[in-house]
């Protein structure tokens, strides 16, 4: 049987590899283990990232709505807690963006939610 070498897959992953970590400062992008290091490094990194990023959305959301919810004159909570009650069933981005964009429609959800809550009262 044939000695087979592994020469042309190798360079294909090494140039591959190499031409990731380019923009690494130094030898991490000259040298082929340091450059490895550095990929595998900011895979863990990038995908730690997308986690927090799902989590900066989320505040960013809350705020607006909370800030919406202050020239309303209802809390934040009070609002949440009013939404669940009265069955609406508007998640915290597309509440931001009615606030935002529709501020009408906002409104209109905060006057059903002081209206359910009165009712319970």
């Amino acid at each position: 049987m044939p000695r087979i070498s592994s020469a042309v897959p190798r360079h294909k992953r090494v140039k591959r590899t190499m031409k990731a970590a380019r923009g690494a400062r130094m030898t991490r992008s000259t040298t082929f283990h340091a450059a490895n290091e550095t990929l595998l490094r900011a895979g863990n990194y990038a995908r730690a990232g997308r986690r927090l990023k799902k989590r900066d959305y989320r505040g960013i959301w809350i705020v607006r709505v909370s800030a919406a919810c202050m020239a309303e004159g209802i809390l934040y909570s009070r609002l949440i807690n009013g939404m669940k009650k009265a069955g609406i069933t508007l998640n915290r981005k597309m509440l931001s963006e009615i606030a935002l964009h529709d501020p009408q429609a906002f409104s209109a959800v905060v006057r059903v939610v002081k209206e359910k809550m009165a009712a319970t009262a």
